[in-house]
């Protein structure tokens, strides 16, 4: 196991950071700054080898970080294009959608008729307003096996806790796509003594407040840059709603109704629709959203994305709560879809975009066992069972997030066993700024004889930042990308450690 101590701190110190690329183009002059009805951006999302998502999102010039949609028309006709070329000299499709206030003025156009593999640019036009240019990419065609993939994981990016500098360099090191697994805004009230404030006077509970605290988000420009760089893949963990909501349980139901929780809900994920480059098959309706889903990248990668929230037991409370049978993180038919088609894949890669961490956390130093219970752990029946079913799947890989760690883990057929088969691995990717700046002295106190009772662990570290994966037919390489600082915009990223999956070989080694 790498030491949290000196040997981390010094594999980062002797990796040198990544100048800082250019945003894509914009368009001078025509509102697509930090103002105008372009204010918050383009992006695009969910590539399959001849179509991909398109999306903006319209907002009045004068609206400043409200978001609010009144002042706009009820609908608003938007033009898109599509190009071969960043210079828009040959366009290859063109159309208008309609920008409507029911669903936050926001464009989601899915764009087909492409050809697989293959990169393009887009742009929108309303209100004689012309956005950035954004740039996309479509997934391999079916059947082809690329030589290469390269995906970055990101997660839990806290307004409060610091800036979005994650992004610039992520932006230099141009990902294929960006596998975001949760907690893209979080719900919390304002901090005056925060690193930068969260707008509103309490959390979001309405449309109007979730639609307000996306657009203050969205105005952060690195972040803004990247969404318009590469496509995203998306799912959304608790701070999209509530904190360690399940279900419909609220985090603190005595203080929410189960109607007065749903309201929210439905708020909510109509918000997060609204500003998330996905297809028209995920309109919420009333308190939920269709979100788990499978993309394919020609033969070398199949992904499947969870939806770890919407259909989970309570959280256990107890030891024995996470061992019940009756405590379930997946639906029946998710789970039954998830099974199916990581078995029947013939990819070479099988990677499981989960929100929150699968592999074990032993959090008691000795004998016995002491468990996350907001995590896998808490649902330890339905992950032993997962566990068995999965084992026969070729090179599998779980990407998650959540804990604002960097954890890199084998997956062991059996966690109680300390000599079972490892049947694949795991990388948990910290937070872009979430917890902010931590005392590393104080965190390898704490961790280290925890660490020590996690033999299945590779490393564990608290640098913010986030994780880049290339993938070939014969190996994943995958790089911590941490932050020497997120509590100012001159924070700048290095690599910090370095791991290797080789294909039909499970589990991870470190470089």
């Amino acid at each position: 196991m790498t030491s949290l101590g000196a040997g981390v701190l010094g594999a980062a110190a002797a990796a040198t950071a990544n100048a800082a690329l250019p945003s894509p183009g914009t368009s001078p002059g025509t509102g697509s700054g930090a103002s105008g009805v372009f204010a918050l951006g383009v992006a695009s999302g969910d590539p399959l080898p001849t179509a991909v998502v398109i999306w903006t999102r319209l907002v009045p010039a004068t609206s400043g970080l409200s978001g609010a949609a009144g002042a706009l028309a009820a609908s608003v006709p938007v033009t898109w294009e599509v190009a071969s070329d960043e210079g828009f000299a040959t366009v290859v499709a063109r159309g208008t959608a309609s920008a409507t206030e029911a669903l936050g003025h926001s464009v989601h156009v899915d764009v087909t008729g492409l050809s697989p593999a293959t990169r393009y640019w887009y742009r929108f036009t309303a209100l004689g307003k012309v956005s950035r240019t954004g740039r996309t990419l479509t997934a391999p065609a079916a059947g082809s096996t690329p030589d290469s993939f390269r995906i970055a994981l990101a997660s839990c990016q806290h307004w409060q806790h610091g800036y979005f500098t994650a992004y610039r360099d992520m932006l230099a090191k141009d990902p294929d796509v960006v596998l975001f697994v949760g907690d893209f805004i979080y719900e919390t009230v304002a901090s005056k003594t925060a690193v930068r404030t969260h707008e509103g006077t309490g959390e979001p509970v309405t449309l109007d407040q979730y639609r307000s605290r996306y657009a203050q988000y969205q105005h952060d420009p690195d972040l803004q840059a990247m969404r318009a760089a590469a496509p995203w893949i998306v799912t959304f963990d608790d701070h999209e709603v509530d904190n360690d909501w399940a279900g419909h349980i609220p985090q603190d139901p005595d203080k929410q109704s189960s109607a007065a929780f749903k309201a929210r809900q439905a708020a909510a994920f109509q918000a997060y629709y609204e500003n998330m480059p996905v297809r028209a098959s995920a309109v919420p309706v009333d308190a939920s959203i269709s979100m788990y889903r499978a993309l394919d990248f020609g033969s070398l990668v199949k992904l499947h994305v969870l939806d770890t929230r919407q259909y989970r037991s309570d959280q256990a409370s107890t030891q024995a709560g996470a061992q019940a049978t009756s405590q379930v993180m997946l639906s029946a038919a998710q789970k039954k879809w998830l099974v199916d088609g990581a078995q029947k894949s013939g990819a070479v890669w099988n990677l499981i975009g989960s929100q929150i961490m699968f592999s074990e956390t032993d959090l008691q130093v000795g004998d016995g066992k002491l468990w996350y219970y907001d995590a896998w752990d808490g649902y330890q029946a339905e992950r032993n069972a997962l566990q068995q079913d999965l084992s026969s799947v070729r090179n599998l890989v779980v990407l998650s997030g959540d804990r604002h760690r960097t954890i890199v883990s084998d997956i062991k057929l059996d966690f109680a066993d300390a000599g079972s088969a490892v049947i694949g691995a795991e990388f948990v990717g910290t937070s872009v700024s979430s917890a902010g700046d931590e005392d590393l002295a104080a965190f390898a106190a704490y961790w280290t004889p925890i660490a020590a009772a996690n033999p299945a662990w590779k490393l564990i570290d608290a640098h913010r930042g986030y994780l880049l994966l290339d993938l070939t037919p014969t190996a994943i390489t995958a790089e911590v990308r941490a932050m020497d600082t997120v509590l100012t915009r001159d924070g700048t990223a290095s690599a910090l450690a370095r791991f290797r999956v080789v294909s039909d070989v499970p589990g991870v080694t470190q470089i």
